[in-house]
């Protein structure tokens, strides 16, 4: 007889019988299913680590496999007992993504090592500036007109998926910290990822408070003055002091002393973890600090190649927790039923979202900037969504009062799997194109 078995025999009378663990039919399976489980983590890390090798030159991305690989697990008894659903789990799916996308933001600043400037940072300045809001402001619309949505339900959906995923769109953006300036479309996603999660939180508040109490007055006063200007206030200064002074810290202080003598990545987790709280706690938008922290950390490294281990152990940890979460992402939509919930309705609204809007959009924003046509196309259309939709979507139902709930999961859960698809799909064979016609 296994350990485990021994384990299992004493729930009905031996000494584990006590634990906690134990005392009910959920904790019991966890244990039945230890091994199954520790096999099935083992082999997603190794997938984490040589995936991308074999996928380099193919038309197929990481987060398509993860995706395809949860829905058949949670397709299958004892897995779909267990399978995650968002009206079922919503604060454990609200946590989870918002863990990802704040390790994904810092990595994203840790990339990037252009200097601000209106001219250096044109692309994204109209990316965040134009293309965003018009993307909300046309989504709404769409999810009013095609959808039934009450406004505030509408203005939610277009806030939800009118942001960049920052955790997904890695195989479009900057692949590793450079001293030199970035290639332009890469940066402009990157940057335009990295900043318009924070910057969509305004309209989230916005769709939240009007699900409670209406579009008054005291309403739009309130979300100006504290949703917008003391909220992203509170996010620039402590991300950029607190990424400075550690950036100094880890840098700048004598050599014995300097803490990147460590040569730690996991530094790069604690200054997350740290900013974001902090900043949370100070009612600022943390979105916005580690972003802007993970910014100034790059700039206070100069050539070091401290930073680059930084980027490196963030990167890793962030692709662990992606193909985690996309496989529990796959069994939400099975074992949630949102497949079953989908309409036309939803269908043709995906389309428009992600053919036209976006595209359209993000084209219209570009007017007057200099770049080819290639790479004005690419920007557009790469408008990746993704686990950053999946938290502000949590987060609005669990602090709001909106009665569709179900709904809006499922256009949404339908929108970020298209997008998967799409965008994975087609990903490789027009980054080696654009890649080729600039070396020719």
């Amino acid at each position: 007889m296994t350990a485990l078995n021994l384990i299992i025999l004493a729930a009905t009378g031996g000494t584990a019988a006590s634990d906690p663990l134990m005392q009910n039919e959920v904790g019991r399976d966890i244990v039945s299913l230890y091994m199954p489980l520790l096999l099935g983590l083992g082999l997603l890390i190794l997938m984490v680590a040589w995936l991308p090798l074999i996928l380099r030159r193919q038309p197929l991305s990481l987060p398509i496999i993860c995706l395809g690989l949860g829905m058949l697990i949670f397709s299958w008894p004892p897995f779909s007992d267990y399978s995650p659903h968002p009206t079922e789990t919503p604060v454990i799916i609200e946590k989870a993504t918002e863990l990802i996308v704040i390790i994904s933001l810092m990595g994203a600043g840790l990339k990037i090592s252009r200097p601000f400037g209106r001219d250096r940072w044109a692309l994204p300045i109209r990316l965040l500036g134009l293309t965003m809001p018009l993307t909300i402001l046309c989504l709404a619309f769409l999810g009013g007109w095609l959808l039934g949505l009450p406004f505030a339900s509408a203005l939610l959906l277009g806030a939800c998926l009118a942001p960049t995923d920052p955790v997904l769109a890695s195989d479009v953006q900057i692949e590793r910290p450079a001293n030199a300036d970035e290639d332009e479309v890469r940066f402009a996603l990157t940057a335009e990822a990295g900043l318009n999660d924070a910057l969509a939180f305004p309209f989230i508040h916005l769709a939240v408070a009007a699900s409670i109490a209406g579009f008054g007055l005291d309403v739009w006063k309130e979300w100006a003055i504290n949703d917008i200007a003391i909220r992203c206030l509170v996010g620039i200064i402590v991300g950029i002091v607190l990424g400075k002074l550690l950036g100094k810290a880890i840098y700048k202080l004598p050599s014995d002393t300097r803490l990147s003598r460590t040569g730690d990545g996991f530094v790069a987790l604690g200054v997350t973890l740290i900013v974001y709280a902090l900043t949370e706690y100070l009612h600022g938008y943390g979105f916005l600090a580690v972003f802007l922290a993970g910014l100034s950390l790059r700039r206070e490294a100069g050539d070091h190649e401290y930073n680059t281990r930084l980027h490196d152990f963030a990167d890793e940890t962030e692709r662990l927790l992606m193909m985690i979460l996309l496989v529990c992402f796959g069994g939400m939509i099975i074992g949630g039923g949102l497949l079953q919930q989908i309409e036309w309705g939803h269908v043709i609204f995906a389309v428009l979202a992600l053919l036209v809007v976006r595209p359209f959009i993000g084209w219209l924003s570009m007017t007057g900037i200099k770049r080819s046509r290639r790479e004005r196309f690419i920007i557009s259309f790469f408008g990746i969504r993704g686990l950053g939709s999946v938290f502000y979507l949590a987060y609005a139902l669990n602090h709001g009062d909106f009665g569709n709930g179900n709904d809006l999961w499922t256009v949404v859960s339908l929108v970020i799997l298209a997008s998967i698809l799409m965008h994975g799909i087609a990903v490789t064979p027009m980054m080696r194109r654009l890649e080729k016609k600039r070396s020719s």
